[in-house]
């Protein structure tokens, strides 16, 4: 049986997403740890102790365990970081001096620095998933240190396998980074389905206390990468004073804090602070009921490789009016399952819910064929198709760079 070394330096799967920096990364480590234990691949994810009472490991299920890496003191902030990477480093090896694997699959550019040294120090084939890039956002505004620059070149090139959500993303690596195309492997998320599906509109609604007028929403960590502006801004541009904005998620980053002072200020300026609800993180299987209660979703990210709040929107049969950025462009098919904004004014995301609101026949349509689409993405689809990836990695030679 392959053994498995998981690297996730800054975000453990045992928190909830939507909280400090805890995201969809969380969700894709953690339901593709599940899954590839499921499958077969015992699964070591090693995350940086970030709370002294914390287990050293945690036994998640049968062939799934979290160990927690003392580096550093507890509580940094992301930017802080890193500075860790050299003490995690360190006790990962010792980690795998006492249970040895055969791949390492390392996540985020944090991790991917780590697993980069361990490849060379125990000869170890290295697998990357990035899920955001730095070149990527400093095209959208939202520049990054040169230092992780520099670190993300270093372990692109010499990955064995670099893993990437959606061909949006293998484009982004080819042109950006100069990646070998022979060494990216296309495996996008899933969605647990047996969460995320379609269900009764009128029941989610009771549920959460909301009456029977037109609900937009939003989920995700309130920080500039995400957007919130620009949906309160398409509230806004409705003119529908029974519309109401529903916000599913807390302040990110260091400028999560001053985002959320940024966007209530704009929602007042605007005159629709009072159409907004604002709901703190939820436990991820709860979210399909806000999904469900909703007549659309608003994704308008700056960037997103993937966008898993889209896909679990879709899973749920509700059409979702997103940012035409990264893996949106794969994940949603415009005027089918949804629409793309090209351009990221709230006058444009308005016209694309006002169309939606305006015809419920097209949006019911919409969401249906969304959910038939989302069938395609599943969490063992994607661990079985790494399976084979890491049975192949331990029987070929090693992408040879410069340690």
């Amino acid at each position: 049986m392959t053994e498995l070394a998981v690297l996730s330096l800054h975000s453990s799967p045992l928190t909830q997403p939507g909280t400090g920096d805890s995201g969809g990364m969380n969700v894709y480590v953690r339901e593709l740890a599940a899954s590839l234990a499921q499958s077969g691949v015992g699964t070591t994810v090693y995350v940086r102790s970030w709370d002294p009472t914390l287990p050293h490991e945690v036994a998640v299920e049968p062939g799934f365990r979290v160990v927690h890496v003392p580096a550093g003191p507890a509580a940094l902030t992301k930017e802080q970081l890193p500075e860790t990477v050299d003490a995690f480093t360190d006790g990962v090896r010792r980690e795998l001096a006492l249970r040895p694997v055969d791949v390492i699959h390392a996540n985020y550019w944090l991790s991917g620095v780590a697993g980069h040294r361990l490849k060379h120090q125990l000869d170890l084939p290295l697998v990357s998933t990035f899920h955001t890039l730095a070149r990527v956002k400093a095209e959208t505004g939202d520049p990054e240190p040169q230092r992780r620059i520099d670190a993300e070149a270093e372990v692109i090139g010499c990955s064995d396998v670099i893993l990437a959500n959606s061909v949006e993303e293998v484009a982004q690596l080819e042109t950006l980074y100069g990646a070998d195309p022979t060494r990216i492997e296309v495996v996008p998320p899933g969605v647990e389905h047996a969460f995320f599906s379609p269900g009764d509109r009128a029941g989610a609604r009771h549920a959460l206390g909301l009456g029977d007028h037109p609900v937009l929403l939003f989920v995700g960590r309130i920080q500039p990468l995400k957007g919130l502006p620009v949906a309160v801004g398409a509230l806004a541009e409705l003119h529908r004073p029974d519309a109401e904005l529903v916000v599913v998620g807390g302040p990110s980053g260091a400028d999560g804090e001053a985002e959320l002072r940024e966007v209530l200020a704009l929602a007042d300026h605007l005159g629709v602070r009072h159409q907004i609800r604002f709901v703190p993180p939820q436990p991820h299987h709860l979210l399909s009921t806000y999904y469900r209660a909703a007549d659309v979703v608003l994704v308008p990210s700056r960037s997103e490789s993937f966008g898993l709040v889209a896909l679990e929107a879709a899973a749920c049969g509700i059409p979702v009016v997103a940012a035409a950025v990264g893996g949106l462009r794969t994940l949603i098919d415009h005027g089918r399952t949804g629409f793309l904004v090209e351009q990221r004014e709230p006058a444009a995301f308005a016209a694309a819910v006002r169309t939606l609101l305006a015809d419920p026949v097209l949006a019911t349509r919409m969401g249906t064929d969304a959910a038939v689409r989302a069938q395609r993405y599943t969490w063992s689809t994607a661990a079985a198709r790494l399976r084979r990836v890491y049975a192949d990695l331990t029987q070929r030679s090693l992408v040879d760079c410069a340690a």
